[in-house]
């Protein structure tokens, strides 16, 4: 464990003034973080990614600099798991479009995020209501799974999600990588939004990847 405890390593970060250091620092700073051993303990990673990272994220309003990414990718690829939970949370909930924000969680959905950290982020999407913002982070997690072996029976996804109605399709479709109860989460959540996306065309989008990446087991 650190051997920091939480409230000292607040005061550390605050005096040390990590929210707002200089990018480059940062890249230094989390190259340093990932040669420290012992490892940190989930408490303390999830204290620096708020320290370090949240608000830079949560105030981009434009994209994000070689040097944020660098540091953002080094951090996330040992502490995952508060990283997802203290920034990608935040930018999920926080209001607004927020298209460099959203733009950023799907970089890392589609680059550096190990496939349980993608469901995670799924997961953390589907307990929001579902929103334009949202619509590209749930194509970006599509991209990432692996294409059954087997093809399913053909599934009428079309009216499903034109009617509204509920069914578990992705179960078949993507039972490589994401839990059942994760599938039908989300194909709950698709068919019961589905009449507020009527004229969306991220949306259609999200529509059309799905039946071309699995046009031989949909109808």
């Amino acid at each position: 464990p650190c051997p920091l405890c939480c409230p000292q390593l607040e005061g550390l970060c605050s005096f040390l003034q990590l929210s707002t250091c200089p990018e480059q620092l940062l890249v230094c700073f989390c190259g340093w973080l990932l040669a420290l051993t012992p490892d940190l303990s989930y408490a303390s990673a999830a204290i620096l990614a708020e320290q370090l990272f949240l608000k830079r994220v949560l105030s981009l309003t434009q994209p994000p600099s070689r040097h944020l990414i660098a540091a953002l990718t080094l951090f996330c690829s040992k502490y995952s798991q508060p990283f997802c939970r203290v920034l990608v949370a935040p930018v999920l909930r926080e209001p607004g479009e927020g298209a460099e924000q959203t733009k950023l969680v799907c970089e890392l959905v589609e680059e550096y995020l190990e496939p349980d950290y993608v469901r995670l982020v799924l997961s953390q999407v589907l307990e929001v209501p579902l929103s334009e913002k949202l619509l590209p982070v749930v194509l970006a997690v599509l991209g990432r799974q692996v294409r059954p072996l087997c093809p399913p029976a053909p599934y009428r996804l079309q009216q499903c999600w034109s009617e509204g109605q509920q069914s578990s399709l992705l179960p078949a479709l993507l039972q490589e990588v994401l839990p059942p109860e994760l599938f039908d989460l989300l194909v709950l959540t698709l068919c019961r939004q589905a009449p507020a996306f009527a004229t969306s065309l991220s949306y259609a989008k999200l529509v059309t990847a799905v039946l071309t990446m699995y046009q031989g087991h949909v109808s």
